[in-house]
């Protein structure tokens, strides 16, 4: 490509830097008119979303169904690419039904920005100082209410340090412990920390370097509980697996996870298959879970499994779940993408607390399916089962012969491209 041709992009319109990159790119006419399909995401809107808009990604919206959640029932949307997933949560929170769906809690959405202070002559003193005034900081900061959140319930409510070592020198770390109420909470932070600042520099004579939001929403966790029982286990098999012999795989596979880190980081990575579906469907910052959730399994320990598993005296699988899940319902995407709202309405959380709770059961619920499939049948059958309407649609199948080349590609137990357009072949000259 021409770098050249790209000067000045960000101040072209959205048409004129199609056009470029279509030219640059050699795009054909129908990769061009891809691209120009919005959909609800309408390019102007988009165009005010992010830099350098040239057209919109649709993701496919599907979902998940039967969770019960401390009583109540929801239906979850998920925004993602990858077959089966859908499935596999709906499956998982069917299996926990008979046992009373998932029980769930949630910490104040409180976070921690973070204000880093370099120069300072006795760092330990003035950490100290801070710490000793920390009550009248906090209450000169809520009183001027720099982010609007204090007359919501929200505000600074704790001042925490440290003094760090480094290879730059003593460093003194200040934790700014903001509840955020419903908003994701990074503007609100770091608003804080702005106004903050000053007078933290006058008791520790030092300056400031950073002022940021920590992903690592450790006062923020989500918590889900679940409870399968032996028999919907034994069920789910179709009665291939005695129900205790599922338990016990399902356990065993568990503990690979907690003392192997090379799968520990794919198990940790199927519950973000849920999570991030949702969180992206919500129009939030899938992001920030990530790095928070991998964070959290590595905080004060060796990097470990994100969810728990044990059985209970009736020889019943017990599932457990805690991650930081850093959630808004106000502000950024959230109300800037059409769909997000849309998405929120059809879960019907009140806050942001609720939204943690169903999110941390999505992801438990998802990591059962994956642990169960994985421990039993294997992985694969379900997932190619599904993988092959994609191949199908890959090789040209349109319509009705999408399901039938999925199906005789699943039956060959050979889902691949080749084997798909031979099939794509053969039922088209019968159809002849």
């Amino acid at each position: 490509m021409d770098a050249s041709a790209f000067e000045g992009y960000y101040k072209k319109t959205p048409a004129e830097r199609l056009e470029i990159l279509s030219k640059q790119a050699q795009l054909t006419d129908a990769e061009k008119s891809n691209l120009q399909k919005s959909g609800a995401l309408e390019i102007d809107a988009a165009n005010r979303m992010i830099e350098n808009v040239y057209g919109v990604y649709p993701l496919p919206l599907g979902l998940a169904n039967n969770f019960l959640i401390n009583g109540k029932e929801y239906v979850v949307p998920f925004a993602v690419e990858e077959p089966s997933v859908v499935a596999a949560a709906s499956n998982a929170a069917k299996l926990a039904r008979p046992a009373g769906g998932f029980t769930a809690s949630a910490d104040p959405s409180v976070m921690i920005g973070q204000l880093q202070i370099l120069g300072s002559k006795e760092p330990e003193k003035g950490l100290k100082a801070i710490l000793g005034k920390k009550k009248e900081l906090i209450e000169e900061i809520n009183k001027l209410d720099p982010s609007s959140i204090v007359k919501f319930g929200g505000g600074l409510k704790d001042i925490e340090g440290r003094v760090a070592e480094s290879s730059r020198g003593k460093m003194i770390i200040m934790h700014a412990l903001v509840d955020c109420r419903d908003s994701m909470g990074a503007n609100s932070v770091n608003t804080i920390l702005e106004a903050l600042t000053p007078k933290i520099l006058e008791l520790t004579g030092g300056e400031h370097r950073l002022r940021i939001i920590s992903n690592l929403a450790v006062h923020r966790l989500a918590r889900a509980k679940a409870v399968w029982k032996k028999e919907a286990l034994e069920e789910s098999t179709k009665g291939e697996f005695k129900g205790s012999e599922v338990v016990e795989r399902i356990l065993d596979a568990y503990e690979f996870a907690v003392v192997d880190q090379f799968r520990c980081s794919t198990h940790n990575k199927g519950i973000m298959n849920g999570i991030d579906a949702v969180v992206i469907a919500c129009g939030n910052d899938w992001r920030a879970i990530e790095a928070g959730a991998h964070s959290y399994a590595a905080y004060k320990h060796p990097y470990a499994p994100l969810t728990k598993y044990s059985k209970n005296k009736d020889g019943d699988l017990v599932g457990e779940i805690e991650l930081p899940l850093a959630l808004g319902m106000i502000g950024g995407a959230v109300r800037s993408h059409p769909l997000a709202p849309i998405s929120l309405k059809i879960l019907g959380v009140k806050n942001t607390q609720e939204l943690s709770q169903v999110i941390a059961c999505v992801g438990l619920a998802q990591n059962l399916a994956a642990l169960r499939a994985l421990a039993t049948t294997g992985i694969s059958a379900g997932h190619m089962k599904l993988h092959g309407r994609n191949i199908a649609v890959m090789v040209g199948a349109a319509g009705d012969e999408i399901d039938e080349v999925a199906k005789l590609i699943s039956q060959d137990k050979k889902v691949n491209a080749d084997n798909a357009k031979m099939r794509l072949e053969e039922l088209r000259k019968k159809k002849k």
